[in-house]
């Protein structure tokens, strides 16, 4: 089923098109409306929820539409759109009898004139236990010198739970802690069995030291992971040690020569 109502003549002069979900109980859209879906339900059941794209022009448009995620049906694969009207397209989610409960994420996706917008959907499927578990794997880091040091890693969401991680980065050496940084641009949520590689630059990064970088993430409900990597700046500290051996075996050259002579 398709609905359409008009668009406000004070939206009339904007001529971008927008998508959202639907306002619910209202014909235009307040302030409160939603910004993406929310769904959840028990395996085996059907959710529903509507669309909305809006055209502000005074020309009609015309729209493709296609979910992109598990499970998602559209009532309709193309929309027209007549000017300043907005079209409701009802949408459902069908939640397999097997499927593994936790979050899942997607989107329903509309495409017109050259632009793609997605508008977010998260899924969770309850009747199981919360597993909320985050991974901090291969921590490397790399470079040398004047243009420092780059720290990378992977972020990975081990559980069944969608999670905003907080990351952390800490570097001690011989000399005691180097670095100790929170990440500003950590990932604002990470889906369950998502991974996202990450490189963080290190500009002052020690020239002479032996360090382990730590990145740690936490997130809600005690969630804890670490994962660290060894970093020698071999550029600067091969020759310093190198120059040490040889200096040592000079010395033992000379006393075994000394004591040759006397």
């Amino acid at each position: 089923m398709l609905c359409t109502s008009a668009v406000p003549a004070a939206a009339a002069d904007d001529r971008s098109w927008s998508a959202a979900p639907a306002p619910a109980g209202t014909e235009a859209p307040g302030p409160d409306d939603r910004a993406s879906f929310y769904l959840e339900g028990a395996p085996g059941t059907v959710l529903t929820d509507t669309l909305s794209v809006v055209n502000p022009a005074d020309r009609e448009r015309s729209f493709a539409l296609r979910g992109a995620g598990p499970w998602i049906a559209l009532a309709r694969r193309e929309v027209r759109v007549p000017a300043r009207t907005r079209a409701n397209v009802p949408f459902t989610v069908t939640v397999p009898g097997d499927a593994e409960p936790g979050d899942h994420s997607g989107a329903v996706v509309v495409n017109g004139e050259g632009r793609e917008v997605p508008v977010r959907l998260a899924l969770r499927v309850s009747g199981g236990p919360a597993l909320p578990a985050l991974a901090v794997e291969n921590v490397r880091v790399s470079g040398d010198g004047p243009s420092g040091a780059v720290i990378r890693y992977a972020l990975v969401n081990r559980g069944n739970r969608a999670l905003a991680p907080r990351l952390d980065i800490r570097a001690d050496g011989i000399f005691g802690t180097v670095l100790r940084r929170t990440v500003a641009d950590a990932p604002g949520r990470l889906a369950p069995g998502r991974a996202v590689r990450r490189v963080e630059r290190w500009a002052d990064a020690p020239r002479l030291d032996s360090v382990t970088v730590r990145v740690t993430a936490t997130a809600e409900g005690g969630v804890r992971a670490s994962g660290s990597g060894a970093y020698t700046p071999v550029r600067w500290v091969v020759p310093v040690g190198g120059a040490l051996v040889l200096g040592l075996v000079g010395a033992v050259v000379w006393l075994v020569r000394r004591r040759g002579g006397a």
